[in-house]
């Protein structure tokens, strides 16, 4: 595989189609920070590095319909978790590479698609996540559109753990320990209050 443009090359999928069970059912990527929703933060540090964006949701889809992008709904009634949103992500997606974030993740790095592509590229692996030092981020993920017959099936198999998943379908992890406070995701209310503290420090 070579480097070509990465804008053209990775097509941007946002993840807003959880459940949010932690933050008391209230849909993440429409919570404010400041003036603006969870979700525009990841828009306007994604959508710099990426060609088209796509967001993912199963709720509100008229208000994420409102950010200008494409909305896709998963192909599924019962919750399927963030592969489901993938699938639809990738069979959507017209570029050779989909680039998967949270919506709750909006100190997102700032290299993150050309640093993914760069390593995909280098290592000649189909799929790359991040790993922060500690852990891995299965949720920041960079995935070769020749995966879609496998992600599928292993959601046919009722098979939805996405790190599992990304490991069995030989992602390299991707360090970006350097970088390790820019995954920090929302789960909880407290999260919340620590990210509004840590948003004052770290967006430009």
């Amino acid at each position: 595989m070579s480097v070509l443009n990465h804008s053209k090359q990775i097509t941007g999928l946002i993840l807003a189609g959880g459940r949010s069970s932690r933050m008391n059912g209230n849909d993440k990527g429409l919570l404010k920070l400041f003036n603006s929703t969870m979700i525009e933060h990841v828009i306007k540090r994604l959508s710099p590095q990426v060609g088209p964006v796509l967001i993912s949701a199963n709720r509100h889809i008229e208000q994420y319909q409102k950010f200008g992008y494409e909305v896709l709904l998963d192909d599924y009634d019962d919750y399927r978790g963030p592969l489901a949103g993938m699938a639809r992500g990738l069979a959507h997606s017209k570029s050779e590479y989909l680039l998967t974030v949270p919506c709750d993740g909006p100190l997102l790095p700032l290299n993150l698609a050309q640093r993914m592509l760069d390593c995909a590229c280098g290592e000649n692996a189909k799929a790359v996540l991040a790993f922060d030092g500690k852990y891995r981020q299965p949720t920041y993920n960079l995935i070769h559109t020749d995966l879609l017959p496998a992600l599928v099936l292993s959601l046919e198999s009722n098979q939805h753990k996405l790190g599992k998943w990304l490991m069995d379908n030989g992602a390299v992890s991707l360090d970006f320990s350097a970088q390790k406070t820019a995954f920090l995701n929302v789960n909880t209310p407290d999260d919340l209050e620590l990210l509004s503290r840590q948003l004052l420090k770290s967006l430009p």
